[in-house]
């Protein structure tokens, strides 16, 4: 099965994986949020997201997208035979696309190796079954969406809704977003996410060890990221290196570890709760949108 939107001009090609109990509601509702959110765009002229419905049987013949859905089930699968889908989204994972998923769909990420180390959410029912299943993964269950650069997480059953906002934001902006949720009648202040990133380093640009190397950069922003370090994992001389990695993420490696740094810290400081001066003066250096009671906090601190 395999349903395309055509004669779109291409920005983003994102695919809905339809895997066997999927909710087909939220593979739907997903593609007509694009669909009018394309619609607006086009208004002011600016680029478009092709979408395309992919059962498993169409895997192997479908070439590269930009962004991967796993929706969520109300079937009670977690995806743990479906091997064929394990492989082909780690392999569109490797070739540079964002993975996202709703609810109990983020289990498929989990089967294909992608959430090791990595902060993720899911439906709260599905804590203890996903922490057995993946115990590698940071879950946070109480927070609604997570975007880890090329992770992207979705909570409940209905948070397909928000993780199609995320999809349009990403592609095609924020006055994309206002428009489409006026049309649709959706509230976007009370979907607004704390956790949309504001660095998004490529990973388009098919290079491949450059590329490598930002995944393990993205699992260990904590580590040793010097220069020679970083050149020594890519196997490549430091002017070499630098060279390339400027080339393919049209950063320095200095500036790109500096924001990589500052936006980890930045999601790590949202999933959490720091009640000390230190919470309150990152926060507000990284002009986040601290939580009531620690914002609470941080007033009375006068920092």
């Amino acid at each position: 099965m395999t349903i395309t939107v055509p004669n779109t001009p291409k920005q983003a090609r994102i695919a809905l994986l339809a895997y066997e109990g999927v909710q087909m509601s939220a593979v739907l509702g997903i593609g007509d949020i694009l669909t009018v959110a394309n619609r607006y765009a086009g208004e002011a002229g600016a680029g478009q997201v092709d979408h395309a419905v992919l059962g498993l049987d169409d895997l192997g013949r479908e070439a590269q997208f930009d962004a991967v859905v796993l929706p969520p089930n109300l079937t009670g699968r977690r995806g743990n035979e479906d091997a064929i889908a394990h492989d082909w989204i780690a392999e569109q994972h490797r070739g540079g696309a964002t993975l996202c998923s709703a609810c109990a769909g983020a289990f498929w990420l989990g089967h294909a190796g992608l959430l090791d180390g990595r902060p993720a959410t899911t439906h709260w029912a599905l804590e203890r079954e996903f922490r057995a299943a993946f115990p590698r993964a940071d879950l946070h269950p109480e927070h609604l969406l997570i975007d880890d650069h090329d992770v992207v997480t979705a909570g409940g059953v209905m948070a397909w809704v928000d993780l199609g906002l995320f999809l349009v934001r990403r592609w095609l902006g924020p006055n994309v977003v206002s428009r489409t949720c006026r049309h649709m009648l959706i509230d976007p202040h009370g979907r607004e996410q704390r956790n949309y990133r504001s660095f998004r380093p490529r990973l388009d640009h098919g290079d491949g060890p450059i590329r490598d190397l930002q995944r393990w950069m993205e699992e260990n922003a904590a580590s040793e990221l010097a220069l020679p370090t970083l050149s020594a994992r890519a196997r490549m001389t430091e002017r070499t290196f630098q060279r390339r990695f400027a080339d393919a993420t049209g950063l320095p490696v200095s500036r790109y570890v500096q924001e990589l740094r500052i936006e980890k810290a930045r999601g790590l400081l949202e999933r959490t709760t720091m009640p000390n001066l230190l919470g309150c003066w990152l926060r507000r250096r990284l002009n986040l949108q601290p939580s009531l009671p620690l914002n609470l906090r941080c007033e009375r601190q006068r920092i």
